[in-house]
């Protein structure tokens, strides 16, 4: 019995394994490695444990096809999720180029790349704002419903490539138009300043512009930082029912469904 149920538990934990190396919150560097693999066994057994299981999986030349589409199934899920919340940060790199900290990047330690001093910030809001909402479990329910929705035993794909092209570019899409939507009155207030400035310099010109106006900006900036932080958290709950929306979608797509 043990026999039939390892090859359907083995792809469970590969495909959660994976979806936790990149979806947020699982994927930084302050998670150990340790928890993801156990969480990922520890859901891969409930999961083997409740839903039905198909004919046996033959541990054959197959099953490597198999732990390969497992393997891209659970990235596709976590880069979806990835992907979305990203436009907290190019929402911060529009904001940080306005108010003039384009230059002032800060290394970020849970990935180790060079992001922006505002997107940083944004961006850890938002994955406090993903904890306080509960937003890690309904990720967690949404790959373990891929796993009812496309199972694992399925190695055929129905899905079509125009199908996938068009979903990544809604995706791709929704993320710039999120963060502009977040950006757009911050934005929107440093370029009335700028024109200000700018009318200012002309009416004025022994006026040094250039060591007025970037001080100006940076009060200006954040001031509407701390105004729009409702408007922010507003925004954040429409990204969020949209990660969750999205990962519906491709585990459709991918299911046939």
């Amino acid at each position: 019995m043990i026999f039939d149920i390892l090859p359907y538990f083995l792809l469970m934990l590969i495909r959660l394994s994976s979806f936790f190396l990149i979806a947020p919150i699982f994927s930084m560097r302050g998670v150990p490695a340790q928890f993801k693999i156990g969480i990922a066994a520890f859901l891969a057994f409930v999961a083997v444990s409740t839903l039905p299981m198909g004919d046996t999986i033959p541990m054959d030349s197959s099953y490597i096809l198999l732990i390969i589409k497992e393997l891209g199934t659970g990235l596709a899920l976590g880069f979806t999720a990835a992907l979305l919340l990203y436009a907290v940060q190019i929402a911060g790199a529009f904001i940080d180029f306005q108010m003039g900290f384009s230059m002032a990047n800060v290394l970020d330690p849970q990935t180790g790349a060079q992001v922006p001093l505002i997107g940083h910030f944004k961006y850890m809001v938002a994955i406090l704002f993903l904890l306080t909402a509960n937003g890690h479990h309904l990720m967690l329910d949404g790959v373990m419903h891929s796993l009812r929705v496309f199972p694992v035993e399925r190695l055929a794909i129905s899905v079509k490539a125009e199908d996938i092209a068009q979903f990544m570019t809604g995706l791709f899409t929704d993320m710039f138009l999120i963060a502009l939507q977040i950006a757009l009155p911050i934005i929107g207030a440093l370029f009335l300043v700028d024109i200000a400035l700018g009318i200012l310099a002309k009416t004025v010109p022994q006026l040094n512009i250039f060591a007025v106006g970037l001080p100006i900006k940076i009060l200006v900036g954040f001031v509407m930082l701390f105004l729009t932080m409702p408007v922010f958290f507003f925004i954040l709950q429409i990204l969020f029912e949209k990660i969750l929306v999205s990962m519906a979608q491709l585990i459709s797509l991918l299911g046939g469904t």
